[in-house]
Formats: structure tokens, C-alpha cells, sequence
């Protein structure tokens, strides 16, 4: 089984306890005090690209869809 979300697989593995204790065993998530998956989007859940500054906690695709709701306008 393999996902980008760790979340997934657990969500699949809830009815199976015995193969959830060997994933757990060898792929257990462990927290992180730096790096990408420390900060997710708030909106979507997704760790890459993410957009802290001002503190919006978005990921660059949710701060595209919102971006003129908040306040921020385009120039082009």
C-alpha cells in the first residue's frame, strides 16, 4: 500500500488491526520539530507549498481560490 498521506492509511487499515500493528511498527509517523510536514494548510490539509506569511496558513492552490475574499488583488 503506498499514499502520500499517512492519514489514509489508517483510515484503510482500521478494520485490519493485525497488518496496523506491523505498519505502525515500521512506518509509525513520528513529529517533527522542522521541515515540511510540520506546517499543513489549514483549508486542505496539504503540506507542500504552503503560505505562512501574514498568517494565513494556506497552501499556493487554496490561497489562489481565496485570495481575492481575503483582500489580496492582482496585478498584471
Amino acid at each position: 500500500m503506498t499514499t502520500s498521506n499517512w492519514k489514509k492509511a489508517f483510515k484503510q487499515l482500521e478494520s485490519k488491526p493485525t497488518i496496523m500493528k506491523k505498519y505502525l511498527k515500521h512506518n509509525k509517523p513520528r513529529d517533527r520539530p522542522t521541515g515540511r510536514t510540520k506546517k499543513s494548510c489549514g483549508r486542505c490539509g496539504r503540506y507542500g507549498a504552503h503560505v505562512s506569511k501574514y498568517g494565513l496558513q494556506l497552501c499556493r492552490a487554496c490561497f489562489r481560490d481565496t485570495a481575492t475574499q481575503i483582500g489580496f488583488k492582482k496585478y498584471s
